[in-house]
């Protein structure tokens, strides 16, 4: 196979070689006048190595841009693998902890009419508003038994070389697992002291609010590229009380 693809090229050598000759002979069959070829020719071979260096540079322009894109479409297929098996169900866990968290789902109650600029207000709203968690010592032990169960999943995310093109899902997934190793290294929640419950909550507070944002981020994307899954994410928002996957028609 190699060595077929290198004749093959060693033959297109030659006939451009073969074009240029042909050109360049009818150029002095009809206008006779070799020093101006010889001129024309030097000219076009001392600017050679600037045409290179251009071509060149776009090319790997090029490249770097599908590479970059080819990885994003990977990473995004596992962002949605996550939201999937864990973090859409841990965004509706942490929202119900959320202080005043109704102006929160009335802000993020998606349809499929939503546009750029509706992704961009809700991102702006999240990044201006200071989300407040109290999450109740009754809810830390179902809470505990979910996110201690996805363990080995979240591990299995972070051994994924892509996910180091994408920083802030990164830290999400640190976040995360930092919380099962607080969860788990805790028998009991029972008379838990305030300064310990409020540990807790700030460390739950910095998984929601990277959790919140790239949630909003992973339906924008969907919403851009992908119409039918982002239909199906919208009647199963996390954000909503009663999620229904029923398409309804009136």
């Amino acid at each position: 196979m190699f060595k077929k693809l290198f004749t093959n090229k060693v033959w297109t050598g030659y006939a451009l070689f073969a074009i240029s000759l042909a050109l360049y002979g009818l150029d002095f069959t009809i206008f006779g006048n070799l020093r101006e070829i010889s001129a024309s020719f030097l000219g076009n071979l001392a600017f050679l190595p600037i045409y290179i260096i251009v071509v060149t540079l776009l090319f790997e322009r090029v490249l770097r841009e599908r590479e970059r894109q080819s990885v994003m479409r990977k990473l995004n297929m596992v962002i949605g693998v996550f939201f999937s098996e864990f973090g859409n169900r841990l965004l509706k866990e942490l929202s119900e902890q959320v202080v005043g968290s109704e102006e929160l789902k009335n802000r993020l109650r998606m349809t499929g009419s939503w546009k750029k600029h509706d992704f961009d207000a809700a991102l702006d709203y999240l990044r201006k508003s200071n989300q407040r968690i109290s999450v109740d010592s009754d809810a830390l032990p179902c809470l505990k038994q979910f996110m201690v169960g996805k363990r080995s999943f979240l591990l299995s995310l972070l051994e994924n070389q892509n996910l180091l093109e994408h920083e802030n899902f990164t830290d999400l997934l640190w976040a995360a697992f930092h919380i099962v190793e607080e969860l788990d290294a805790r028998e009991s929640f029972d008379r838990i002291p305030p300064s310990d419950k409020e540990h807790i909550n700030g460390d739950i507070k910095r998984v929601f609010g990277h959790l919140i944002r790239e949630w909003v981020l992973y339906m924008q994307h969907l919403n851009k590229d992908y119409p039918y899954l982002f239909s199906l994410a919208v009647r199963l928002n996390p954000m909503i009380d009663s999620p229904d996957p029923v398409v309804y028609h009136d």
